[in-house]
């Protein structure tokens, strides 16, 4: 996964020239749990066309030109990186909310995870 191999796809997009910015984020597996302990892998599942349908969604969005998302699923350690996201649209007013709610919405809709604990 790669966010640099992401963004220069994304510019190759015929619409390119619609875009004043692109916005970006990697999500990695952290060593500790929200509710408390700490975390030493965690098991991730992803449902592809979920996360199909939420980047056709996004796309339809005001502003979005194009996205892209990277996901790796199955068991990971701390560090590993777990999904990528990449927005490219007009104007941050429409880019940072469009980024936001894929992210939202992955985590929501198209994944589910289990962390494993010292």
């Amino acid at each position: 996964m790669s966010l640099n191999s992401m963004i220069i796809e994304m510019k190759k997009n015929p619409d390119y020239f619609r875009m004043g910015m692109i916005a970006s984020h990697l999500g990695v597996v952290r060593g500790f749990s929200l509710n408390g302990g700490t975390v030493t892998e965690i098991e991730v599942l992803f449902d592809e066309k979920s996360v199909d349908n939420i980047i056709n969604e996004i796309k339809a969005m005001e502003g979005i030109v194009d996205v892209k998302i990277e996901t790796y699923g199955g068991r990971l350690k701390v560090g590993d990186e777990v999904m990528a996201v990449v927005v490219g649209g007009d104007t941050r007013e429409h880019v940072f909310p469009a980024l936001e709610d894929a992210v939202n919405r992955i985590k929501k809709e198209a994944s589910k995870k289990k962390e494993f604990f010292k």
